[in-house]
């Protein structure tokens, strides 16, 4: 089956519709699949329901989105550094559904690997817990929190082969393995598309089996938070002053 396309709006020709749930990787700007993202946007659809750590920054991710108006929910953990995430949920105009981040990347692992849910002791006696079964193991309460399976996974890749074997670039593999394996169908977009057989089998971080589509694309790697260390004033400076 042909995996590699062109370009991203070809990668997602007739898997978006209205309404959809989709699962996108990333963390902050880092491992975002941002070319999908556009392409989103681009499209159109709308009433979209994403499921993801955050919704990236006003003016890049999946906030670009939230700018036109094409999420009607998000399932997260963390909604700051997006002033129209926090406008839009504060004003009634965004449903959100908080997971603490280690539950929200099980439920996504736990989407792709067939279990429909698991017990957890996190957010146990809070908003978390909130209309979910609990159950007493070993004289300790936990949650039941139900699997993810999305409808469309979109994901971030540094390397990938023919087949649509993965490797996810240090701290850019964050939720990117679980929201790919969680998803009906799963695009990656990716910065090299090497030859089959050229990735060492040890060093792969997502088979093939859970990818259907590859993109190949320029990618902006921008640094969400720049904190630079003042340096100490040297001896002359010192005696100026």
């Amino acid at each position: 089956m042909k995996k590699i396309y062109p370009d991203a709006a070809s990668a997602l020709d007739g898997l978006l519709k209205d309404g959809m749930l989709i699962a996108a990787g990333g963390f902050g700007l880092c491992g975002i699949p941002e070319l999908l993202i556009q392409a989103i946007r681009d499209h159109g659809a709308k009433d979209l329901i994403f499921a993801s750590n955050n919704a990236g920054v006003d003016d890049f991710g999946i906030g670009i989105l939230l700018q036109s108006r094409q999420v009607k929910k998000m399932i997260s953990s963390y909604v700051g550094e997006n002033k129209e995430f926090m406008r839009q949920y504060l004003g009634g105009e965004l449903e959100l559904e908080f997971n603490p981040q280690g539950t929200l990347a099980e439920r996504m692992r736990a989407g792709g690997s067939g279990i429909p849910g698991f017990y957890t002791k996190t957010g146990v006696g809070t908003q978390i817990a909130e209309g979910k079964e609990e159950k007493v193991f070993d004289g300790e309460t936990y949650i039941l929190e139900r699997a993810i399976v999305a409808d469309l996974s979109i994901v971030k890749a540094w390397k990938a082969d023919d087949t649509g074997n993965l490797i996810f670039r240090k701290t850019a593999r964050n939720f990117n393995p679980p929201a790919a394996m969680c998803g009906r169908v799963c695009v990656a977009e990716v910065e090299e598309i090497v030859p089959r057989g050229s990735l060492d089998p040890d060093h792969i971080h997502l088979p093939g089996i859970y990818v259907h589509r590859i993109v190949k694309g320029e990618h902006e790697k921008r640094i969400e938070q720049r904190t630079i260390r003042q340096e100490p004033a040297t001896t002359n400076e010192r005696e100026t002053a």
